[in-house]
């Protein structure tokens, strides 16, 4: 397979109090270089001439200023790539809380709620203003050490401080707590600062470069930290030592020379409340793929709370569906982190076991999460928790792993396919049913809606029904499906305000109960006693 990405692997150092407090001085002058090259570079300062004065005036290697200036360019770059969207979301949410307003403002004029959301709509604005100010100009704003921790001063005893200098210590810690070290494909062990070497027993020792500022502290150039094993990823990391090589090659005026070959291995060291981990990035090694989209395909719907998966054969028929839940409200980042790769893992298995391709929709959260302002706060809680971009981004990864090929498609109306097509037909959920939308759109199959009614199913277990709209066949389906989209909500709205959303669904009919999982309807459509459309069976009637 193809675009080769970046995996990142982590393992925990184990060190004597002179290997820790050689880190503590590299990660010290690593931040301090870094927090004073960010105030150069905003002041239009050259980096050529900035590389100059920080080599003798920090005892760095031009190695390490490059790996310092790459570091803080990814940050700068985050930062200006991320804005936009920012700002689109920020407008989105200003948009949604003055409608928000204007309702309440007639409904319940004067009420607490009212007052918060006029504070809440006064913060939204301003955000917005300085971000667009801060576009305009170009300006890049960073917070080494973290905005929350920085705030944290402002009241010490809620963020657990006795004093303001036990608050700056932990400010000063946490601002040096990292460096990283850049490697490079034509380097030595793919790295000219932090080589690795292969152990007899199979751990790696890692050879660290330090600061000619450090070179007095450790006694000696370099730091040897020995016994280092990753749990995950050592083999990738061991290919990607061994496929460096010398080669013979010519220089662009003819001369012949000899020039090294390989796969870059970037660390990054850091430190937490346990002590030095080190995080080693490597381009991961091309994989034979073993599904075919011949087969069929599995197709991902992702939800705030789970995962919805269907299979397709090679017709676009449901083999089967079921839903993963994925509930991260109230996890650490790391609790969120492995039941995110639990369920990818298991997701790219069956893939795999399958041989199918699995296809996902590309998502942006930031729309819905700008609906926030408008829906209860248990639901805003968990979308606002909800970690879209790491799910797509791990489930590319567990599936390249295996040699599963992504799809990726646009999500325009698979909700809404997903419930008027499959959902009452197959007797699956309105997601399983936008997974099985996903998974056909993936294979390039047919999206004809059905031919008069739709029969929706909704969350107590009845049903909405809704006569569909005719269809103009000289524009694209989706316009067709942009209006189905208007009727459904017009029906949903009926629905709730008739009160039948809070009410148990009536019982299912004995024939009915083996045809459908949901609840059936008691008002018959507007043809369905014409004799034509009549037969023997009374299931048959029914129009499913």
């Amino acid at each position: 397979m193809s675009d080769r990405p970046i995996f990142t692997y982590q393992t925990r150092l184990v060190l004597d109090a002179t290997q820790a407090s050689i880190l503590d001085a590299y990660a010290e002058l690593h931040g301090r270089a870094e927090r004073t090259l960010f105030a150069a570079l905003r002041a239009g300062n050259p980096v050529n001439e900035l590389k100059r004065e920080f080599l003798p005036r920090f005892g760095l290697t031009a190695r390490q200023f490059n790996a310092l200036r790459v570091g803080l360019d990814g940050k700068i770059a985050s930062i200006k790539e991320r804005r936009p969207e920012l700002i689109a979301e920020a407008k989105s949410r200003i948009k949604k809380a003055e409608s928000v307003i204007a309702k309440l403002s007639g409904r319940a004029p004067g009420s607490n709620k009212l007052h918060q959301k006029k504070r809440r709509l006064a913060t939204l604005k301003a955000r917005c203003a300085a971000m667009e100010a801060d576009q305009a100009a170009g300006a890049v704003r960073l917070c080494f050490g973290s905005k929350r921790l920085f705030h944290a001063q402002f009241d010490l005893a809620a963020n657990g401080y006795a004093s303001p200098a036990a608050w700056k210590a932990d400010w000063q810690r946490t601002r040096a707590s990292q460096f990283f070290v850049l490697g490079s494909g034509d380097e030595t062990a793919g790295n000219q600062t932090c080589q690795a070497t292969l152990a007899a027993n199979g751990t790696l020792t890692l050879r660290l470069r330090l600061p000619d500022a450090l070179v007095a502290l450790g006694g000696s150039k370099t730091v040897n930290l020995t016994g280092v094993r990753f749990a995950y990823g050592h083999d990738q990391i061991v290919a990607a030592l061994t496929s460096s090589q010398r080669i013979h090659a010519r220089t662009k005026d003819g001369k012949a020379t000899i020039k090294r070959i390989g796969t870059a291995l970037s660390y990054r060291f850091l430190r937490d409340d346990k002590g030095w981990r080190v995080f080693a990035s490597v381009q991961a090694r091309s994989v034979e793929k073993v599904s075919s989209a011949a087969l069929g395909a599995i197709g991902v719907d992702i939800n705030a709370d789970h995962l919805a998966v269907s299979e397709t054969d090679r017709f676009g028929n449901l083999i089967g569906a079921k839903r993963m839940n994925l509930s991260l409200y109230g996890k650490t980042q790391k609790q969120a982190k492995a039941l995110v790769g639990d369920v990818v893992v298991a997701i790219a298995a069956q893939a795999r076991n399958a041989g199918k391709p699995v296809v996902m929709e590309v998502l942006d959260f930031q729309r819905k999460k700008a609906q926030l302002e408008a829906v209860e706060p248990k639901q805003a809680r968990m979308l606002s928790s909800f970690a879209c971009r790491q799910v797509a981004t791990h489930l590319k990864a567990a599936c390249y792993r295996v040699g599963v090929e992504v799809i990726e498609i646009n999500p325009a109306y698979t909700s809404l396919i997903g419930a008027v097509n499959h959902a009452q037909r197959h007797g699956i959920s309105t997601h399983q049913g936008a997974a099985l939308a996903i998974a056909r759109r993936g294979l390039g199959f047919s999206e004809r809606p059905p031919k008069r009614q739709a029969i929706v199913p909704v969350r107590n277990g009845g049903h909405v029904t809704l006569a569909l709209p005719a269809r103009n066949r000289a524009k694209h389906v989706w316009s067709y499906w942009a209006d189905v989209r208007k009727k459904l909500k017009a029906a949903h709205v009926a629905h709730l305000r008739s009160g039948e959303a809070s009410a148990p669904p009536a019982p299912l009919f004995s024939a009915t109960r083996t045809v459908c999982s949901h609840r059936s309807f008691v008002a018959k459509s507007h043809d369905a006693n014409r004799s034509q459309h009549c037969s023997e069976s009374v299931l048959e009637d029914v129009p499913w």
